[in-house]
């Protein structure tokens, strides 16, 4: 008898659909999966057949095959456990075959017969609606991810049996619920905790306001790494849509707890990353720390000690938001829309100005550590000094606080919402060529300063747009329409320090 079930294999943060086909005849019992398996789902075997018996049902002691359609697709990974036993189920008349219609499953099988949660779920309910079926049936503790699409009944199971009665018609599990946001996160730090560093305060707001790259120098303990770490605090809350976009990179990777992530992320990565792990790969591609940061920050504390060729793979996927990976004849693409936060020193030793013990040479090698056309596609540069110790000391509460700079950037960022609406363009730094050009046009003072500032700085074609886009986000948190010839000059103060350094 021939049964058949549909699940999905990943493929990214995406999924391709799968049909689990079993076939039960006569003749020696042997049981085969073919199809690309990998190790982990030619072990599904073993675990289907002792889930089976476990669960007080019967394993059929006939020749059985499972097929993996489509057959030139590498499947990987434990997710297929529950459409494999369905199908055994559906072949040997332990459930009707017709239930299984209109219907995905996904989930892994303990060998007694409990579900266990599965990674990707997420894409998966997206995947099951797309491809028009009605019901999908996953682990429990999943439920409450796959809820999240809408257009599509999510059923949550907690073992083999219960899969059984469901099939049979004898017992129908509640409804999921949609996973709720997580309650129980930190609180953001205060940018109030840091003394001083005004100029990197307002750069870290225009960065926050238009999503734009930022580098920071300066000696160590000036401040760059806690001030980087308070830049989620201040950018807004990610929407429903960004929720479940984070939310969904986060289960193909593994770190989803169930819950919708209502904060956005912040990746810091250690300095020995490699290229794959940070712009995604592997044998088995999976996303990289850009793409973790989707949506959000992702953090490179002492930038030139990364290594030169992970650096250069972080250029496409900033000018582009997204990363491509090809392996073994296909090509995957993972979101990589994320915000750029570099820290570094000036020079080998990393002390103060009046300290510096480093040649002219010593500080070119430095710098070349840093390619042109990386530097070229950040847009702001800040420079920290030591706060004075009569600041340090002081005890008094007169910084701004969090709070108060993310209501600038929100309404900001709101503003920037109304200006793109209809487009897929979020923030200023996303604007093309075109719609830079439409929305950041100037006046006849601030074309002159622009033409002083491309005179003096020698920006390139890239950092001229750049700089309209900071000045235009310069002008939202201002409130104005227009752009005044003071957003030009503060955007070129910012923007030709990414040019001296380049």
């Amino acid at each position: 008898m021939l049964a058949s079930v549909a699940t999905f294999a990943l493929e990214g943060i995406d999924t391709r659909r799968v049909t689990v086909e079993a076939d039960l005849r006569r003749g020696l019992p042997v049981f085969t999966v073919v199809g690309l398996p990998d190790a982990a789902v030619r072990e599904a075997r073993e675990r289907v057949r002792a889930a089976l018996l476990n669960s007080d049902l019967e394993f059929p002691l006939q020749r059985l095959t499972a097929n993996l359609a489509p057959a030139d697709l590498r499947k990987a990974g434990p997710s297929f456990d529950l459409a494999l036993a369905a199908a055994v189920l559906a072949a040997s008349g332990q459930v009707p075959p017709e239930s299984l219609a209109r219907c995905a499953l996904c989930g892994e099988l303990s060998l007694g017969g409990a579900l266990r949660p599965v990674r990707g779920v997420l894409a998966v309910a997206f995947g099951a609606r797309e491809a028009g079926l009605e019901r999908l049936v996953v682990p429990v503790e999943n439920a409450g991810e796959a809820a999240l699409v809408e257009g599509i009944e999510v059923l949550g199971v907690p073992d083999l049996a219960s899969l059984v009665a469901l099939l049979r018609g004898e017992w129908r599990p509640p409804a999921a619920v949609p996973a709720r946001s997580g309650t129980d996160e930190p609180p953001a730090e205060d940018l109030a905790d840091v003394r001083g560093q005004a100029d990197a305060k307002r750069g870290l707001e225009i960065a926050a306001a238009g999503a734009h790259n930022l580098l920071m120098v300066g000696p160590p303990g000036v401040g760059k790494t806690t001030l980087a770490r308070r830049l989620t605090g201040i950018l807004p809350a990610p929407s429903f849509e960004e929720a479940v976009e984070i939310t969904r990179v986060h289960s193909v990777a593994g770190l989803s707890d169930g819950r919708l992530v209502r904060r956005r992320p912040f990746r810091a990565p250690h300095h020995t990353i490699s290229s794959s792990g940070l712009v995604g790969g592997g044998a088995t591609p999976r996303p990289g720390e850009i793409t973790l940061a989707h949506r959000g920050v992702l953090f490179l504390d002492e930038l030139p000690e990364f290594s030169r060729r992970a650096l250069e793979a972080l250029r496409q996927p900033l000018e582009s938001g997204r990363i491509e990976v090809s392996r073994a004849g296909r090509a995957l693409t993972f979101p990589a829309a994320t915000m750029l936060v570099g820290a570094c020193n000036r020079c080998p030793c990393a002390r103060p100005r009046d300290e510096c013990v480093c040649n002219d040479v010593d500080r070119t090698r430095y710098a070349r550590r840093l390619s042109g056309p990386l530097l070229d596609r950040i847009d702001l540069v800040c420079e920290l000094e030591p706060a004075s110790p009569v600041r340090l000391v002081d005890d008094r509460r007169t910084e701004e606080g969090t709070a108060v700079v993310r209501e600038r950037v929100a309404i900001a960022r709101e503003r920037q919402k109304r200006r793109l609406g209809g487009t897929a363009t979020l923030a200023n730094a996303d604007m093309d060529v075109r719609a830079t050009h439409r929305h950041a046009r100037l006046d006849g003072r601030a074309k002159t300063r622009m033409l002083e500032g491309d005179a003096r700085g020698a920006l390139s074609g890239r950092g001229h747009d750049r700089v309209l886009r900071i000045a235009r986000t310069i002008a939202d948190l201002a409130g104005r329409e227009r752009i005044a010839d003071e957003d030009i000059e503060e955007a070129l103060g910012f923007r030709l320090g990414a040019e001296a350094a380049a």
